[in-house]
């Protein structure tokens, strides 16, 4: 275990390189479980949650091999197992994406609840429409047990536009007899990765970026070899560390196309950056402010399936809006508990009022004073870390292992940015 000490109060500069994406990473290695043939799986972030990710493939009878930085060669022979390990399962929600492969390939899956970022109920239910309408049956006690003779397609129609239900819906339905047609569908550009590497695996899906995808079930998948793209949520957290520590940085990798929902919400703050090719740049010389809405009316930042602004996106503009003048409603509509984390940033001197679990009405700029903090999910630590960039004095974030779940050797690279950020090793008392 260890925590963050970061000194604020320094802008930072410099150029980095965004990592691959973790939400599209996580189902492409629970989709390797589909051939028995060698995967190649490229640009994949160095975090934990992948680690556990590959973790539960090896513990299905899967064999991983680091090529190179970022690169794996996965090759499953055999199945030994239908059984989810509990201990991987706590820790990561991502492993009910091995639900649809599994129960392709064996006809049976044996899970475990899922774990993952506490914010707020996440539901199952859709997992669990989409697997049962293509034939399986599912049993729930301390675990989930589906079971299928065969898999069929299905005209489906998901409950709520849900990415991992669209994807583990996708996994069980390439190999499924017959048509699958999923309306409804995430469309986030994750979900188009997966159901690209589906592609090149041989499965065929039409409808890639849509909410309606078409599947025609194969009766045997192939290996691949693929590279997963940019985390445009990392890309959209760097861009708001630059513009809330008044930086200067150039980002590379993003595409201009990943980045259009958060250009506009950002836009909101007066925050602007440059797109040439695969490479953004957010200059220092902005003026940051409230951009308000026809009329003089305060505006709303609020998040939406893909192509809205991304959920995750949320708690980092809500840290952003506490350095920009004048005042923004942020309203992220589909968790109720990942706004709480506000109460460190009113701590900090922040001027915001949570109306409610969903709502939080932010006025700025403020001055923030350095803090201990606790990071309770992936994305609100990370906007504790910018909070605590941009604060006087010292801070102190704490469960960093969350922020780590999710953002590649942050540390250093933000460090290389100029951060005064350390990483300090937490010594257990003995007895």
């Amino acid at each position: 275990m260890h925590e963050y000490l970061i000194e604020g109060g320094y802008p930072i500069k410099g150029t980095i390189r965004a990592s691959g994406n973790k939400n599209a990473a996580l189902p492409c290695i629970a989709a390797a479980l589909l051939t028995d043939e060698p995967v190649i799986l490229r640009n994949i972030p160095d975090i934990e949650d992948v680690q556990v990710m590959l973790a539960v493939y090896r513990s299905l009878g899967g064999a991983v091999q680091a090529i190179s930085a970022n690169e794996y060669r996965m090759n499953l022979g055999n199945i030994t197992t239908s059984a989810i390990p509990e201990e991987y399962a706590r820790k990561i929600r991502a492993s009910i994406l091995f639900a649809g492969p599994l129960l392709a390939r064996t006809g049976k899956v044996v899970l475990p609840p899922p774990g993952g970022d506490i914010i707020g109920r996440r539901r199952l239910d859709t997992h669990f429409l989409a697997l049962t309408e293509l034939g399986a049956s599912v049993t729930s006690n301390s675990e989930f047990t589906f079971s299928a003779l065969a898999l069929q397609g299905a005209d489906i129609f998901l409950d709520e536009t849900s990415v991992t239900a669209t994807e583990n819906a996708l996994m069980a339905a390439v190999l499924a007899k017959g048509e699958t047609i999923l309306t409804n569908a995430a469309s986030e550009p994750h979900v188009q990765d997966l159901c690209r590497m589906l592609v090149s695996m041989g499965a065929r899906i039409q409808g890639i970026g849509s909410n309606i995808l078409i599947i025609q079930g194969v009766k045997k998948l192939s290996g691949c070899t693929f590279e997963i793209g940019v985390d445009f949520m990392e890309v959209g957290s760097f861009i708001g560390l630059a513009a809330a520590t008044q930086g200067d940085l150039t980002i590379q990798g993003p595409l201009p196309r990943d980045l259009r929902p958060t250009k506009i919400a950002f836009g909101k703050l007066g925050i602007t950056w440059e797109h040439e090719g695969t490479t953004v740049h957010v200059p220092q010389e902005q003026v940051l402010g409230v951009n308000c809405d026809l009329g003089g009316m305060i505006p709303k930042i609020d998040d939406a399936p893909w192509p809205g602004f991304p959920p995750d996106l949320t708690s980092i503009v809500t840290v952003v809006a506490t350095q920009v003048k004048g005042t923004v409603l942020v309203h992220e509509k589909m968790f109720e508990s990942r706004m709480f984390f506000v109460d460190k940033l009113i701590a900090m001197g922040a001027r915001i009022v949570l109306c409610d679990p969903h709502r939080a009405v932010i006025s700025g700029p403020t001055k923030l004073s350095g803090s201990e903090l606790f990071s309770p999910d992936v994305r609100a630590g990370m906007a504790m870390v910018i909070a605590a960039m941009c604060a006087h004095g010292q801070s102190i974030i704490r469960n960093v292992y969350q922020i780590e779940r999710g953002y590649e050797n942050l540390v250093p690279r933000l460090s290389s940015l100029g951060a005064r950020i350390h990483s300090r090793r937490l010594i257990s008392p003995i007895g």
